[in-house]
């Protein structure tokens, strides 16, 4: 089964996030920041990973460059999924190396529809 690593700081948005893919049929764990989520890629193989941009710590940019630098994490979708919505925002993520960015507030089948596009590029 394909696994997803959602991380955002707010509940509620983590909360629907998880339940939009586990509704499509992907198993999800979640973290609450960035240095959780960085901890849980060492314990668990993560088919793609969603990440918030703005959290404590740890932000989105800082956690998909970090994943992304790491041979053994480079191969890992990530998707930054945030408010922030500027063309430097998008530009700053792609330069981090997410493979997507997603602006919240979103429809439910624009996230399925790239999480399925990433999966199957990386199939």
């Amino acid at each position: 089964m394909t696994t997803i690593l959602v991380t955002d700081d707010s509940t509620a948005q983590r909360e629907l996030i998880a339940e939009l893919l586990t509704d499509s049929g992907f198993s999800v764990r979640t973290a609450n920041d960035g240095s959780q989520a960085l901890e849980k890629v060492k314990e668990t193989a993560f088919d793609l990973i969603i990440l918030d941009v703005v959290m404590p710590e740890l932000n989105g940019y800082q956690v998909c460059r970090h994943l992304k630098s790491d041979p053994n994490t480079q191969h890992i979708p990530v998707i930054l999924c945030s408010t922030k919505n500027t063309e430097v925002d998008h530009y700053w993520g792609r330069k981090q190396g997410a493979d997507a960015y997603i602006v919240k507030p979103f429809p439910p089948d624009q996230l399925i529809e790239t999480v399925k596009e990433l999966l199957s590029k990386a199939g």
